[in-house]
């Protein structure tokens, strides 16, 4: 007979105020969860995403797809964003201004082609 090994476990006492005494509650009725589970759960998906923060290039994740609402983006801000972020400065008399467009090959190049 097989019996599995009982977990440690530590006791820690917190002090809620009401609100989230109350959203602790919701949640656990919610998710047919304990008190306790709900916490555990919590606790490890702050960790979670934490760590996934701290790892390099985290922070764009966030920023992907963050204008698509905004009725105030250009539709093509991705094909011409040097153009919306430096306009004032690209306009300045003097200045002169790289034609953007597709590359055009040097005479008796092929590679391009």
């Amino acid at each position: 007979m097989t019996t599995t090994p009982r977990r440690v476990r530590e006791p820690v006492q917190a002090y809620l105020g009401t609100d989230d005494a109350e959203l602790l509650a919701s949640l656990a009725a919610r998710l047919s969860l304990s008190k306790a589970e709900v916490i555990r759960q919590g606790i490890r998906r702050l960790a979670q995403e934490l760590e996934l923060a701290a790892q390099p290039g985290a922070g764009l994740s966030a920023l992907l797809g963050s204008l698509d609402a905004s009725p105030d983006v250009p539709i093509d801000l991705a094909a011409r964003h040097d153009e919306y972020l430096y306009a004032e400065r690209l306009e300045a008399p003097g200045r002169l201004r790289r034609v953007s467009g597709p590359v055009q090959p040097a005479d008796g190049d092929d590679s391009a082609r």
